[in-house]
Protein backbone atom coordinates (compact mmCIF):
# COMPACT_ATOMS: atom_id res chain seq x y z
CA UNK A 1 0.00 0.00 0.00
CA UNK A 2 2.92 2.36 0.60
CA UNK A 3 3.97 2.11 -3.03
CA UNK A 4 0.50 2.98 -4.35
CA UNK A 5 0.39 5.96 -1.97
CA UNK A 6 3.71 7.23 -3.38
CA UNK A 7 2.49 6.76 -6.97
CA UNK A 8 -0.77 8.52 -6.13
CA UNK A 9 1.12 11.43 -4.55
CA UNK A 10 3.50 11.62 -7.52
CA UNK A 11 0.58 11.69 -9.99
CA UNK A 12 -1.14 14.39 -7.93
CA UNK A 13 2.08 16.46 -7.88
CA UNK A 14 2.59 16.07 -11.63
CA UNK A 15 -1.04 17.02 -12.28
CA UNK A 16 -0.65 20.10 -10.09
CA UNK A 17 2.56 21.10 -11.91
CA UNK A 18 0.84 20.59 -15.25
CA UNK A 19 -2.05 22.81 -14.16
CA UNK A 20 0.40 25.50 -13.05
CA UNK A 21 2.26 25.32 -16.35
CA UNK A 22 -1.02 25.55 -18.29
CA UNK A 23 -2.09 28.61 -16.31
CA UNK A 24 1.29 30.23 -16.91
CA UNK A 25 1.09 29.46 -20.61
CA UNK A 26 -2.46 30.82 -20.80
CA UNK A 27 -1.35 34.04 -19.11
CA UNK A 28 1.58 34.39 -21.54
CA UNK A 29 -0.69 33.86 -24.56
CA UNK A 30 -3.17 36.45 -23.27
CA UNK A 31 -0.33 38.90 -22.67
CA UNK A 32 1.00 38.31 -26.20
CA UNK A 33 -2.46 38.87 -27.68
CA UNK A 34 -2.93 42.07 -25.70
CA UNK A 35 0.54 43.43 -26.43
CA UNK A 36 1.08 42.49 -30.06
CA UNK A 37 -1.84 40.94 -31.90
CA UNK A 38 -4.70 43.20 -30.84
CA UNK A 39 -2.83 46.46 -31.64
CA UNK A 40 -1.70 45.03 -34.98
CA UNK A 41 -5.26 44.09 -35.89
CA UNK A 42 -6.53 47.49 -34.79
CA UNK A 43 -3.86 49.19 -36.89
CA UNK A 44 -4.70 47.09 -39.93
CA UNK A 45 -8.40 47.84 -39.49
CA UNK A 46 -7.63 51.55 -39.29
CA UNK A 47 -5.55 51.43 -42.46
CA UNK A 48 -8.25 49.44 -44.25
CA UNK A 49 -10.89 51.97 -43.20
CA UNK A 50 -8.72 54.82 -44.48
CA UNK A 51 -8.23 53.00 -47.79
CA UNK A 52 -11.98 52.45 -48.14
CA UNK A 53 -12.69 56.12 -47.49
CA UNK A 54 -10.04 57.16 -50.02
CA UNK A 55 -11.41 54.78 -52.64
CA UNK A 56 -14.96 56.01 -52.02
CA UNK A 57 -13.86 59.64 -52.36
CA UNK A 58 -11.94 58.89 -55.55
CA UNK A 59 -14.91 57.02 -57.02
CA UNK A 60 -17.30 59.84 -56.16
CA UNK A 61 -14.95 62.34 -57.79
CA UNK A 62 -14.72 60.23 -60.96
CA UNK A 63 -18.51 59.82 -61.11
CA UNK A 64 -18.95 63.57 -60.76
CA UNK A 65 -16.38 64.19 -63.53
CA UNK A 66 -18.06 61.74 -65.91
CA UNK A 67 -21.50 63.16 -65.11
CA UNK A 68 -20.26 66.67 -65.84
CA UNK A 69 -18.77 65.56 -69.18
CA UNK A 70 -22.02 63.81 -70.14
CA UNK A 71 -24.00 66.95 -69.30
CA UNK A 72 -21.57 69.11 -71.28
CA UNK A 73 -21.45 66.81 -74.33
CA UNK A 74 -24.55 64.58 -74.41
CA UNK A 75 -24.28 63.67 -78.11
CA UNK A 76 -20.75 62.33 -77.69
CA UNK A 77 -21.83 60.41 -74.57
CA UNK A 78 -24.71 58.78 -76.47
CA UNK A 79 -22.35 57.86 -79.33
CA UNK A 80 -19.82 56.31 -76.96
CA UNK A 81 -22.55 54.38 -75.13
CA UNK A 82 -23.94 53.08 -78.44
CA UNK A 83 -20.46 52.00 -79.61
CA UNK A 84 -19.71 50.22 -76.34
CA UNK A 85 -23.11 48.51 -76.43
CA UNK A 86 -22.52 47.37 -80.00
CA UNK A 87 -19.07 45.99 -79.15
CA UNK A 88 -20.34 44.17 -76.07
CA UNK A 89 -23.17 42.71 -78.14
CA UNK A 90 -20.69 41.44 -80.74
CA UNK A 91 -18.41 39.96 -78.08
CA UNK A 92 -21.30 38.27 -76.26
CA UNK A 93 -22.28 36.22 -79.32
Amino acid sequence: MGFSKKVSDTVRDVAGDTQDQLQTLRAQVEQLLNDRVTPAIAGAAGRAETAVHSARDMTNTQVENVSAQVRDQPIIAIGIAAAVGYLLGRIAR
